[in-house]
């Protein structure tokens, strides 16, 4: 089985990855980005899955580990695995707050970049994953919404368990969670 983490940008993988690899599971991360003031926990992610579409065995590697996968390369997951999909879900206010908070930090903003356009493309992308992970039957999905996490750590950690059909430390999980890095609200 194979644990993949994923959602949009600025959705909440970075802390879903923090929270499972505190449950128990190992991660597959190869350290490369750093943490920083947008995510001062880190970002737990592995470079080389960005080749997935070019390289679809590369997932071989992630077999009884965690890993985070961008939302656009879920459509790349070869079969003859068995995927566990945690998709995180943020309201796209937040995410794109979020979003224009980190570009601005790293000083790449684009001036006149227009949310209403980018939401657009969002839900369009979203529509398509869902539709995706819905009809892949090698592929079963958790879908967590953000504000759950916040609010109830300890009962998505608890679901957590649940869905991978595996004993993690949900007390370790749920301490994860520290509310005052949840910065980025809709206005």
């Amino acid at each position: 089985m194979i644990t993949i983490v994923s959602g949009l940008p600025r959705s909440g993988t970075s802390l879903m990855m923090q929270m499972l690899a505190a449950g128990g599971i190992p991660v597959l991360s190869d350290g490369e980005r750093q943490a920083d003031v947008d995510n001062p926990r880190g970002y737990l992610e592995w470079e080389r899955i960005k080749q997935l579409p070019k390289d679809p065995a590369c997932i071989a590697e992630a077999e009884g580990k965690v890993v985070k996968v961008i939302s656009r390369l879920l459509l790349s997951l070869p079969e003859g695995h068995e995927y566990r999909v945690i998709f995180m879900q943020r309201p796209l206010p937040e995410v794109l707050a979020s979003q224009e908070v980190m570009l601005r930090n790293r000083g790449t903003a684009k001036a006149g970049a227009g949310n209403t356009a980018i939401a657009a493309a969002f839900e369009s992308h979203l529509r398509e994953v869902n539709a995706w992970l819905d009809s892949k039957a090698y592929v079963k999905t958790l879908r967590v919404p953000y504000h759950d996490v916040l609010r109830d750590a300890e009962i998505i950690a608890e679901k957590l368990t649940q869905f991978l059909g595996i004993s993690l430390n949900v007390e370790a999980m749920s301490v994860q969670v520290d509310a005052t890095l949840y910065r980025n609200r809709a206005e």
